[in-house]
């Protein structure tokens, strides 16, 4: 049972609604997190924002891996689920990839390039070297590109939280975080 009140889209009035509506719009739902972000209006519209911004960096192929590495890192079940439904059939990943994912691996070397740097970002709380930064240059990716990987790892880093702080009722196939010692 979610620890947060969920907004019903039903419910909601004025720029909860045209939030809420604008989340349906896209996703053709509305999951329980934006129901749970809109008890506070600044709160969603930021996370709408933010995710559109996200939305426009990364390619969603290797953006879902990035957020199934950061939900796994984190144990987020409910992160877990959304991404590997949408990584599934949005960014149309391969199971053996979107599981792959979750260690911070992939076949794709450009995939495993930016999915080893974020693991580094992840473990050091972005304190990485100058090797791991030129690393990841040396595999193609400019600054644009760095500035969104981190961008897309420090959104999900906030919903990871969000969700363990809330408890959401997962709304999406479940999938649940690996044990890690």
């Amino acid at each position: 049972m979610s620890r947060v009140q969920m907004i019903q889209p039903s419910e909601a009035q004025g720029e909860f609604k045209d939030a809420l509506d604008t989340v349906q719009k896209g996703m053709g739902v509305v999951p329980n997190l934006a129901k749970a972000l809109a008890n506070s209006p600044a709160v969603l519209k930021a996370y709408l924002a933010l995710s559109g911004a996200v939305g426009a960096g990364l390619a969603a192929p290797i953006r879902e891996r990035v957020a199934l590495a950061t939900a796994e890192h984190n144990g987020c079940d409910y992160c877990l689920s959304a991404h590997s439904y949408i990584a599934a059939n949005a960014a149309k990943l391969p199971a053996a990839e979107i599981e792959a994912a979750r260690e911070a691996k992939s076949e794709s070397a450009e995939a495993q390039a930016v999915l080893t740097f974020a693991q580094s970002v992840l473990k050091n709380r972005g304190a990485v070297t100058d090797e791991e930064l030129q690393a990841v240059r040396d595999a193609g990716f400019g600054d644009k590109e760095i500035v969104d990987i981190v961008f897309t790892i420090s959104l999900n880093i906030l919903t990871n939280y969000f969700n363990h702080v809330a408890e959401l009722d997962i709304d999406f196939p479940v999938v649940r975080a690996h044990a890690h010692s």
